[in-house]
C-alpha cells in the first residue's frame, strides 16, 4: 500500500544533505552566514536597543538560532510533536521581536518558519503551520493589502517549491542508493559464480589426478615397509613411481588446459577430443556442421569427456571406447560409450570421492543442459547435451 502524501514524512534523503554538491552546500552555507550577519547587525546597530537590551537581544537571537536549529534536527529524526513545539517556540520568538522593535528579525523568521514547514513536516502538519507563520507575517505587516497578499502567496509558492525541489533529490538519491546496492549484489553473486567455476575446474582437472597419485605412493610406500629383500621388489616399486610420474604430468598438463579455459584461451574441441582419444585408445566420430562452441559450452564438452574417460579407466579397464560428438540445431551432443571391461576395477576406482557424475551433472544444468548416464547393454554410456 503506498504511503499517505498527507500524513507521510518527505524522505529522509530530502531532509538531509545526502547527495548535495559541494558547489550548493557552500552557496546555502554562505547565504545563512550573510542572513545571520546582516540580522544581527540591523537588529543591533539599528539603535532600537542599548545597554541591557542591546545583551538581551544578542542572547534572544543566539537562542534563536538555536531553536531553529533543532527543529530542522527534529524534522530530520521525524519527531513529530517536539517539531511542532519548537516551531511555536520560534512563532513565539517572532513576535517577541516585532514587539520588542526588531521587526526585520521577526519577519524573517516568519517566512523561514513558513517555508521550512512545507518542506520539511508532513503536509497535514505543514500546511497549518506554514499558514499561521504566514497569516502572522501579514497581521502584522505594515505594507499595503496587495502587496503583502502578492507576498504571502509567493512565500507559499516558494515553500512549496522548495518542498518538490527536496523530495526529487531524495527520489533521485534513494534511487542511486538502489542502483548501488543492486550493483554490489551484482558484483558479489559473479564472484561466486567465478569461485564455483573454479572449483569445478580444481575438481575436474585435479581430483582423479591427485588421488591416483595417492594410491600409487601409498602402494609403493607399503612395498618398501614391509618388503624384506628390496631389489627383488624393485620392479614394482619403480612401477609404482613411474606410474605417479606420468599421473602428476597428465595434472600439470590438465591445469595448464584449465587456467587457458579461465582465460578463454582455447582450442577448438574436436582438436581437444582428437588428443585426449588417442591418448586413451578410444574412436572419435564428429557428426553435423562443424561450428565454433562458446567457451562455456566448450567448457563443459571438455570436462565430460575427461571425467567420462577417467571412469572408463577405473572402473572398466580394457573396455573399448567410443566417442560420438554432435552438432545439432541449437546444441551438441556428446556421447561416451564403453563396451565394458573385461578384468577387475583397478585400484584407481578406489580413488576419487565420488563426484564426478554429479559434478559433470551440474555443470551441464548450470548451462541449460542435460547430462545422462547409466549401464546400456553390456557397458556405461554418458550422454551431455548443452545449448550452443
Amino acid at each position: 500500500m503506498p504511503p499517505n502524501p498527507w500524513t507521510s514524512w518527505p524522505l529522509r534523503e530530502s531532509l538531509s544533505r545526502e547527495g548535495t554538491g559541494a558547489a550548493r552546500l557552500w552557496v546555502g552555507r554562505a547565504i545563512r552566514v550573510l542572513v545571520a550577519a546582516g540580522l544581527l547587525w540591523t537588529t543591533l546597530v539599528g539603535g532600537a536597543f542599548s545597554g541591557w537590551g542591546l545583551g538581551a537581544a544578542a542572547a534572544g537571537m543566539a537562542v534563536t538560532m538555536l531553536v531553529f536549529r533543532g527543529f530542522l534536527r527534529t524534522t530530520l529524526a521525524r519527531r513529530l510533536w517536539p517539531s511542532v513545539g519548537l516551531f511555536v517556540l520560534l512563532e513565539v520568538a517572532a513576535f517577541g521581536f516585532d514587539l520588542a522593535g526588531a521587526r526585520t528579525a521577526a519577519v524573517v523568521l516568519w517566512c523561514a518558519c513558513a517555508i521550512t514547514a512545507l518542506q520539511r513536516l508532513p503536509l497535514s502538519v505543514a500546511l497549518p503551520c506554514s499558514a499561521a507563520a504566514l497569516a502572522a507575517f501579514a497581521t502584522m505587516n505594515s505594507d499595503n493589502w496587495l502587496t503583502t497578499t502578492t507576498t504571502t502567496m509567493g512565500l507559499a509558492l516558494a515553500g512549496y517549491v522548495v518542498r518538490l525541489d527536496a523530495e526529487a533529490r531524495g527520489n533521485a538519491q534513494r534511487l542511486l542508493a538502489q542502483e548501488r546496492a543492486a550493483r554490489t549484489a551484482e558484483a558479489e553473486t559473479a564472484a561466486l559464480a567465478e569461485r564455483g567455476r573454479i572449483a569445478r575446474e580444481i575438481h575436474d582437472v585435479l581430483a582423479h589426478s591427485l588421488s591416483a597419485q595417492l594410491v600409487h605412493l601409498e602402494a609403493a610406500r607399503q612395498l618398501i615397509q614391509r618388503s624384506t629383500d628390496l631389489e627383488a621388489d624393485r620392479d614394482q616399486i619403480l612401477e609404482r613411481v613411474v606410474a605417479c610420474r606420468g599421473m602428476a604430468r597428465e595434472g600439470l598438463d590438465g591445469t595448464r588446459e584449465a587456467l587457458s579455459a579461465l582465460r578463454g584461451d582455447m582450442i577448438p574441441i574436436e582438436d581437444f577430443l582428437r588428443r585426449l582419444t588417442a591418448a586413451e585408445g578410444a574412436q572419435l566420430d564428429v557428426t553435423g556442421e562443424r561450428r565454433t562452441v562458446p567457451a562455456e559450452a566448450g567448457l563443459a564438452l571438455r570436462r565430460v569427456a575427461q571425467e567420462a574417460l577417467t571412469n572408463v579407466r577405473k572402473h572398466a579397464p580394457g573396455a573399448r571406447v567410443s566417442v560420438r560428438l554432435e552438432y545439432a540445431d541449437g546444441d551438441v551432443g556428446l556421447e561416451v560409450r564403453d563396451s565394458g571391461g573385461s578384468g577387475a576395477p583397478a585400484e584407481l576406482a578406489r580413488s576419487g570421492a565420488g563426484y564426478g557424475l554429479l559434478g559433470m551433472r551440474e555443470r551441464a544444468e548450470l548451462l541449460g543442459g542435460t547430462l545422462e548416464s547409466g549401464p546400456e547393454e553390456e557397458g556405461f554410456v554418458v550422454r551431455l547435451r548443452v545449448p550452443a
